[in-house]
């Protein structure tokens, strides 16, 4: 079993404890949404350091049916503690449509801000406090943990994939004209009047590109969009769900979000 991380250097990481201070009690009405697909390695650790941050938070597990024995062992992390809870799906179905259920499922239990989150301990659980902070000030309608503002970095990864990652948020930035340096990545906290604004009916990205989509819709529905700088480091343990087919996904699904405006079918703006 893979150790917890240990807590952030400040100085390393000082995205970890801007805003800290602002943060009490610690993840009071928030919950944080986890997709897992065999993640057995990393959840425990995961969900420790995540509630040891924000002990006044729920953790929701999303499991797609796990082949690994994520999915048990998601209940009994739920069975031993009630911040825990669980919902399991049948199958996998992307990562859009985990969030999304997770999504639903933090709104009908009365979130009243949603974090979002990888389980492979690449988004660092110390940075939650900064992530909230904008949300809790009352600053902010969505978060975004960042790579690419100032004092965001990438670490662990090749040229070939920073190129594809920072290729596709300007790619995305350019053609949806969004304000945000990263639109891929996917750590996020959202007010939960602002997220449950946007209609999940008609969010047809299934993968990485569903970052995208949700910023976009999130932006045109009026939120305020603030970028808080991470470190983001490659997954600990199991492979990456990264493909060519993911990438041409989000290619394909940026262009017809903005075909979709030009002919006045996209979302619905703010006045």
């Amino acid at each position: 079993m893979t150790a917890p991380a240990a807590p952030p250097d400040a100085d390393e990481h000082p995205e970890a404890v801007a805003g800290a201070g602002r943060a009490a009690p610690a993840g009071a009405g928030a919950w944080v949404v986890l997709p897992t697909y065999n993640e057995a390695e990393n959840l425990e650790p995961i969900a420790t350091a995540i509630l040891a941050t924000l002990p006044d938070a729920t953790l929701l597990v999303v499991d797609d049916g796990s082949p690994d024995g994520t999915g048990e062992i998601a209940d009994r992390l739920a069975a031993a503690d009630a911040r825990v809870r669980v919902l399991h799906r049948a199958a996998k179905a992307g990562l859009g449509r985990a969030y999304l259920a997770g999504f639903r499922a933090a709104l009908e239990g009365g979130a009243a801000r949603v974090i979002q989150m990888d389980a492979d301990w690449s988004h660092d659980p110390g940075a939650l406090p900064s992530l909230l902070a904008p949300l809790l000030d009352g600053t902010a309608d969505l978060v975004i943990g960042s790579r690419y503002t100032q004092g965001g970095r990438v670490v662990d990864w090749g040229f070939l994939r920073r190129f594809v990652s920072r290729g596709g948020s300007l790619f995305a930035r350019l053609v949806l004209s969004l304000p945000a340096n990263d639109l891929t990545g996917g750590f996020k906290a959202w007010q939960a009047a602002t997220l449950g604004a946007v209609e999940f009916a008609g969010v047809h990205a299934g993968g990485y590109v569903f970052q995208v989509e949700m910023t976009y819709r999130a932006q045109r529905g009026g939120a305020r969009i603030r970028e808080v700088p991470i470190t983001f480091r490659d997954r600990r343990v199991g492979q990456s769900k990264m493909s060519r087919r993911i990438v041409g996904e989000a290619l394909v699904v940026v262009l017809q979000l903005r075909w979709d405006e030009l002919r006045g079918r996209g979302p619905r703006q703010a006045a």
